[in-house]
């Protein structure tokens, strides 16, 4: 019997932030994948590994968590004032979708390195030595992420001692800034707060009503107080991960809060949009031990969070979900400002499960709206293996 021989596509293997995910430039994909849809969804499938229903992603470039089943497309800007377009697929691993809706904050951090260094960005913005800034189009949300990329003699530098809670070793220090981050989410009306609240009463079925912080800003967040659920907010990912039941009850609450906030007409869609909303829980400060051994004392931070992300607890924080704690920081009365203490601020300092992240926003209230200009934190990025990813020709 003949089997359909392996094909070969120029690919990069790139950690960005606590996350890690295989880069692709659009004009390198097989041209039925250059386009979106089904071609381009089995394709990344295929790559990562999924769906397994191993959980493993043995055969793939995942690695089983939803930290690193990412894929990254990005091409040369056609738009304004951009040099490249940065377009990101959420991969499931036990189910056959990639998730469209969102962004990865984390990976965005290595999408300027990505770009200069594959040829998407003119060479004349790039400096001998310095920063080069690089404006990104995140085109699965509409927005600008302005990347401040370390150069060394023409090059990206990778290395250097910045430090990372959550990831092993130190790097470069890449700064982002997320601009207008209020995501316009199709159903929200384009609003930081859906449902016109900075705090509503969520009647979740089996849970109860509790009160919640709904957010559209870096990506789709719903926020809770961990008091509310039984927690303390200095939970590690063992104390989540581990009990069905509470998994359970966090994807029901995130259904809830997703049909709440507009972003789907019915509960069923909330199985088809598995990256956003995000969930996470909120306490103020703390001591904790993380995941790594470190002390983190309740004197260096101003809160606590803990995030879910594909059903569950995230190792550190995503990107995308501290833009949305450092927005809601910044606006007096939300849950998140609140367990921080209330009050104005232009940044916050939040415990996670692997350590500590600062993230600063610029908030303002105009004609009775909230908005934020842009909020900004500092990531790393560098690249593990680049080369080509094999997949069976018939794969897609």
């Amino acid at each position: 019997m003949a089997h359909v021989a392996q094909i070969k596509i120029p690919a990069t293997y790139i950690r960005g932030g606590t996350s890690k995910g295989v880069f692709f430039r659009l004009q390198d994909l097989p041209p039925a994948a250059q386009v979106p849809g089904e071609a381009r969804d089995k394709l990344l499938l295929r790559v990562i590994g999924s769906p397994d229903p191993y959980g493993k992603q043995i055969d793939g470039m995942g690695g089983a968590t939803s930290s690193t089943s990412k894929t990254v497309i990005l091409s040369k800007s056609g738009r304004d004032g951009h040099d490249v377009d940065y377009l990101f697929g959420q991969v499931s691993i036990d189910k056959p979708f990639v998730d469209w809706s969102g962004n990865c904050g984390n990976l965005s951090a290595a999408v300027g390195s990505f770009a200069i260094a594959s040829g998407l960005v003119d060479r004349e913005r790039v400096p001998q030595n310095g920063t080069a800034t690089v404006r990104i189009w995140q085109a699965n949300i509409g927005k600008t992420i302005i990347a401040h990329v370390p150069i060394t003699n023409g090059e990206v530098q990778e290395t250097g001692d910045f430090e990372l809670d959550g990831v092993t070793f130190p790097a470069a220090e890449v700064q982002l800034e997320f601009m207008d981050p209020a995501a316009e989410e199709e159903g929200a009306g384009g609003s930081m707060f859906p449902t016109g609240n900075l705090v509503d009463d969520l009647d979740v079925p089996g849970v109860g009503v509790l009160k919640a912080t709904m957010i559209n800003a870096g990506i789709p967040t719903i926020f809770i107080n961990a008091e509310a659920i039984g927690f303390t907010g200095t939970e590690l990912q063992e104390d989540i991960n581990s009990r069905a039941e509470t998994l359970v009850m966090f994807e029901t609450i995130r259904a809830y809060g997703a049909l709440r906030m507009g972003l789907i007409k019915s509960i069923d869609e909330a199985a088809k949009r598995q990256h956003t909303p995000k969930v996470a829980f909120v306490a103020p400060p703390a001591s904790y031990v993380a995941s790594s051994g470190k002390k983190v004392e309740a004197a260096e931070i101003d809160l606590l969070v803990r995030a879910l992300s594909m059903g569950k607890l995230h190792h550190a924080m995503m990107g995308t979900a501290a833009v949305a704690i450092g927005t809601a920081a910044a606006i007096p009365g939300t849950l998140v400002n609140l367990a921080a203490g209330g009050g104005e601020r232009t940044a916050v300092r939040f415990g996670h499960p692997s350590g500590t992240l600062r993230v600063g926003a610029e908030a303002a209230k105009v004609n009775g709206e909230w908005s934020v200009t842009k909020a900004i934190m500092s990531r790393s990025a560098r690249v593990l293996m680049e080369g080509w990813v094999r997949v069976p020709g018939d794969a897609f």
